[in-house]
């Protein structure tokens, strides 16, 4: 077995724009790889390179990064296991699982999701890491590196007009959009919400199919309370999660008794995602329900800002997550510029917010 590497690379003063990345994998050929790949790349340069997860942790504390690509198969203690340490370790920085453990449905992937990376990967054999893969290794890496490192036209501070007023009526229905980063952002939204809101809860998680069933175990368990995967016509249930499957978008309808059932919608949004945000929130604003409440988690793009909007005309209020707290203030940044948020804030707080429409927050939930 290689022995285990950690090794810092000086940057130069004339890249200071660049993207700043780690590498942690066991293997040689796996490291020499992924650094041709990313160096090619353009905007982006290796600031360190490690063996062991425990070797990644010892070079965090003399060298500063933005991203961190993380194999979780090492010798060692291994990355998943690892992983909080080099979140703590790594001042802000990002982590991009690329791992054959990470491929579609691992319970690997949903817990290092759930543990604070903010993307994963399926890296395939070494002789298969280029082309398409390595087009997609690279638009992640910068998704998640911050915006001082990207090109200078990009470089804007947030365009934040205005805030919306917050509704007072009685909570009736919570619908919670998210994307990359978002799994880690649900867990401390619903740490935080009292384990009886009274309502149901839609949640939209862009994932595909093969995660769905360990992603709704999770969120289960985080959650305190039962989370399914959603199934057309079933009735909404109070204080019930029901999540979008990875193949149709989640919207909501009225039955003939008057009460909400599930509608699944199958076909690209104009958001281009499967599942999307959009319409389940655009089928919450043509309830003509009053009270509703939509909040928008860590994610990459603009899905979600059609739905804002719908639910603004409606009457709801919408919730963003903040920059500080987010892998990626994509959704959440769209939604506050184009004016429709009623709040920015962590998602703990945004839980405390949405819980103060149902009486005063109690701590011991």
């Amino acid at each position: 077995m290689a022995p285990a590497l950690a090794r810092t690379i000086a940057a130069s003063p004339s890249d200071r724009r660049n993207l700043r990345l780690m590498i942690v994998d066991d293997s040689i050929v796996a490291r020499a790889v992924l650094s041709r790949m990313v160096e090619f790349g353009g905007g982006i340069e290796i600031s360190a390179v490690a063996g062991t997860a425990e070797d990644a942790v010892e070079a965090l504390a003399h060298v500063s990064v933005d991203v961190i690509l993380l194999d979780l198969e090492m010798p060692g203690a291994g990355g998943l296991s690892k992983l909080p340490d080099i979140i703590a370790a790594a001042r802000g920085a990002r982590v991009l699982v690329v791992s054959s453990l990470a491929e579609d449905g691992a319970a690997a992937t949903v817990r290092a999701l759930a543990q604070g990376a903010a993307d994963t990967l399926l890296k395939p054999g070494t002789g298969r890491i280029q082309g398409r893969f390595a087009d997609i290794l690279i638009e992640k890496i910068r998704a998640l590196g911050p915006v001082a490192a990207e090109a200078p036209a990009s470089v804007r501070p947030a365009r934040i007009t205005q805030l919306q007023a917050m509704g007072v009526e009685p909570l009736s229905l919570l619908a919670v959009g998210a994307s990359t980063g978002g799994i880690h952002a649900l867990g401390r939204f619903f740490g935080e919400l009292p384990a009886k809101l009274g309502v149901p809860i839609l949640v939209t998680q862009h994932l595909p199919v093969p995660f769905m069933d360990v992603f709704a175990r999770q969120l289960s368990t985080a959650a305190r309370r039962p989370a399914h995967i959603a199934v057309e016509g079933a009735m909404l249930v109070p204080d019930e999660i029901v999540i979008a499957p990875g193949d149709a978008h989640l919207t909501v309808e009225s039955s003939s008794s008057g009460a909400l059932r599930v509608h699944l919608v199958r076909g690209r949004a104009a958001s281009g995602c499967l599942p999307s945000v959009d319409p389940m929130l655009s089928s919450i604003a043509g309830t003509g329900l009053t009270g509703t409440v939509a909040v928008i988690l860590s994610g990459m793009g603009r899905d979600g800002v059609e739905g804002a909007a719908s639910m603004v005309r409606a009457g709801g209020s919408v919730l963003v997550q903040d920059e500080a707290t987010s892998a990626v203030w994509g959704m959440p940044r769209a939604v506050a510029e184009a004016g429709f948020a009623s709040a920015i804030l962590p998602p703990e707080k945004l839980a405390r917010r949405v819980a103060s429409r149902i009486g005063p927050f109690h701590a011991d939930k």
